[in-house]
């Protein structure tokens, strides 16, 4: 299929990684050599410390990573769950990125390593990411935080935890959560939305790495079934009343598209407050691509999304 990219991001698709067709060893090994041949951050004024913290009862600890820097805007803090089609990742994931969102928002960042799929399916994995939220409420005042305003943000399978999360936090009475940040959230496991049925070649990914990947999820064959509950797959939901204040960005040549714009809109019409922003000529993970203008325009969309939200 041909598709309209960016002429900046074009240029660069024969250099990205390739879709491996989710074999997950050779995924995880593609994601881990993406991390070690990138940049080491510079984390000067930011204290970086890994602590473990409680899990779900019967779970083991949960690994979290905290963010602190030297001087603080605002007494708030971001906690960030990590992409990887539920599959891949680990704290070192979203760390530089971590580092960037401490230094230019100059509040706490927690970043949680949580269980993968398929060796822990559903719910292990949003378990962990709920833990390391009641963490992080829990001891507000050690990291200097107003409980108050936490923001929560994620992108791909990230996102898709992070609008989990956000219905649990609802439904369980907390912690509470001030805003969530949605980056191509992966939604939906009934994989039938327009993008998702034509987008099957698409760079990074497409529609048979969503299958696979919620196949690890939810286990083999139970995607699209009737029994997916709506903290595996937040497009279910048919009441997202009361749902803290949402950014959702979509990419425009990404099987993830229509599920997300949907979801923007089913939050919009539930009536909580909604920022839509489709990014033209993009595809998932395009953002790779640092120096194209419509990358550094989500960066520094993102910074400010979040700052408005926390007040900074």
């Amino acid at each position: 299929m041909t598709y309209a990219f960016d002429p900046e991001l074009a240029a660069m698709i024969p250099m990205l990684p390739p879709s491996v067709g989710f074999d997950l060893a050779t995924l995880r090994a593609q994601v881990a050599r993406m991390i070690a041949e990138a940049p080491v951050p510079d984390t000067t004024g930011i204290h970086v410390e890994d602590r473990c913290v409680p899990g779900a009862e019967g779970d083991p600890d949960v690994r979290v990573r905290v963010y602190r820097p030297e001087r603080l805007s605002a007494p708030a803090g971001v906690y960030e769950v990590h992409g990887g089609g539920f599959v891949a990742g680990d704290l070192e994931y979203s760390h530089a990125r971590n580092v960037v969102l401490a230094r230019e928002l100059g509040v706490v960042v927690v970043s949680v390593d949580y269980r993968l799929a398929p060796e822990t399916p559903y719910p292990g994995p949003l378990e962990d990411v709920y833990a390391g939220l009641v963490w992080m409420a829990g001891n507000a005042d050690e990291l200097g935080i107003d409980p108050r305003r936490i923001a929560i943000r994620g992108t791909s399978a990230g996102g898709g935890l992070c609008a989990a999360l956000a219905l649990l936090a609802r439904d369980r009475g907390g912690p509470h959560i001030a805003f969530q940040y949605l980056g191509v959230p992966e939604i939906d496991d009934r994989l039938d939305t327009p993008s998702m049925t034509a987008f099957t070649d698409t760079p990074a990914w497409n529609r048979p790495n969503a299958v696979r990947s919620w196949d690890a999820y939810l286990g083999p064959g139970r995607a699209g079934t009737e029994d997916v509950p709506i903290y595996a797959a937040p497009a279910r939901a048919t009441d997202l009343s009361g749902l803290p204040p949402a950014y959702v960005s979509a990419m425009h040549f990404d099987p993830l598209r229509d599920e997300d714009i949907a979801y923007a809109l089913a939050l919009l019409a539930a009536g909580v407050t909604v920022e839509l922003h489709l990014f033209p000529g993009t595809f998932h993970g395009s953002s790779l691509v640092e120096h194209a203008a419509v990358s550094r325009r989500e960066r520094a969309e993102e910074i400010a999304v979040l700052k408005h939200a926390l007040g900074v």
